[in-house]
């Protein structure tokens, strides 16, 4: 377990808590690596809702399907980040999205059970890692609003133009990379792509964003 120390130190979970306990802690809480290929499911829709992943390396994306099979991204998840904890947490009888590989990688998986209930051992972390659990979730939950107010937008072009807005005041500048490729950010605007390709093509001539792949600025 110590190659993924460093990845496992960005975790929000972990915040506070000392190398030598987040050993312990590991087995403790039933850690298991698993290694995925690009696009293999992580975490299937209809599940039981018992684990708390952490990206190690790769990068995951939540996605839900409708019964018409559209597709929509809910969020992206990288290295360090959680992802599946709020539905743990609430003990959900079936997970309502997938967790899908973006790319290769590895993954952790936690027994939330083990984090939300003491130990016979009476580990002292627990208090600790419990805060930063909670406090992860309302992180997360601020991102999901921000994601409705996107979508929540009447035209393709206002959804767009708020997600870009949205990317550069994160980036903290005009220029800025987006995690998505073209379908992937119509999944998760949810928008078809046709559409949005034609959006990006007007918004170029009209001068007010440059684009090169997943690279734009704000002009």
């Amino acid at each position: 377990m110590k190659k993924y120390l460093k990845a496992l130190r960005g975790c929000q979970l972990f915040d506070l808590i000392e190398d030598g306990d987040l050993e312990k802690m590991l087995g403790c809480l039933g850690a298991k690596v698993r290694v995925f290929d690009k696009r293999q499911t992580v975490l299937a829709e209809g599940e039981a809702a018992k684990s708390i992943g952490i990206v190690l390396s790769g990068s995951v994306q939540v996605v839900r399907v409708d019964c018409f099979g559209n597709r929509s991204i809910i969020g992206n998840v990288g290295v360090s980040e959680m992802f599946a904890e709020a539905f743990a947490c609430a003990e959900v009888g079936a997970l309502p999205v997938s967790v899908v590989a973006n790319e290769p990688g590895e993954i952790m998986l936690l027994d939330c059970g083990h984090i939300l209930h003491t130990c016979s051992n009476n580990c002292g972390f627990h208090r600790q890692m419990i805060f930063n659990l909670m406090k992860g979730i309302a992180v997360k939950a601020i991102v999901y609003h921000q994601k409705i107010e996107v979508i929540s937008k009447r035209s393709t072009r206002s959804k767009l133009m708020a997600f870009l807005s949205m990317q550069s005041k994160k980036a903290g500048s005009r220029s800025f990379e987006i995690p998505f490729d073209r379908q992937e950010l119509a999944d998760y605007l949810e928008v078809e792509r046709s559409g949005l390709s034609a959006e990006i093509s007007r918004l170029r001539k009209e001068g007010i964003i440059e684009n090169r792949k997943k690279r734009f600025i704000l002009l």
